[in-house]
């Protein structure tokens, strides 16, 4: 089997942008440990409005945005009983449309 090309699979320069926008943040709204896990922020809301933002403008900020939300709700899950499992296809939660690897190629 081929190796994947990490610039084709990944990429940094999403990693940064989210970073940088975590930092200003940081100066503009307060630390992301108070606003999530003490529940001041709703990550998974806020998370949907930046999806629905980006449907409307197409404007690829907002996936950075939706993708920072997440990282927080992994860091300071809202929900309660929340944890990290790995599992493997059996138990994904599918995708939609067929992916390539799924052909047999």
């Amino acid at each position: 089997m081929a190796e994947p090309n990490m610039k084709n699979e990944y990429s940094e320069r999403f990693d940064q942008l989210r970073k940088n926008r975590v930092e200003m943040s940081f100066h503009k709204y307060g630390p992301a440990k108070t606003n999530f896990k003490d529940k001041l922020v709703d990550a998974l809301k806020t998370h949907d409005l930046c999806i629905e933002k980006y449907k409307e403008t197409k404007n690829t900020e907002y996936l950075v945005d939706a993708a920072n939300y997440l990282m927080f709700e992994f860091m300071y899950p809202q929900l309660d009983g929340a944890y990290f499992k790995a599992t493997d296809s059996d138990e994904s939660a599918g995708t939609v449309g067929e992916a390539i690897g799924e052909w047999g190629l």
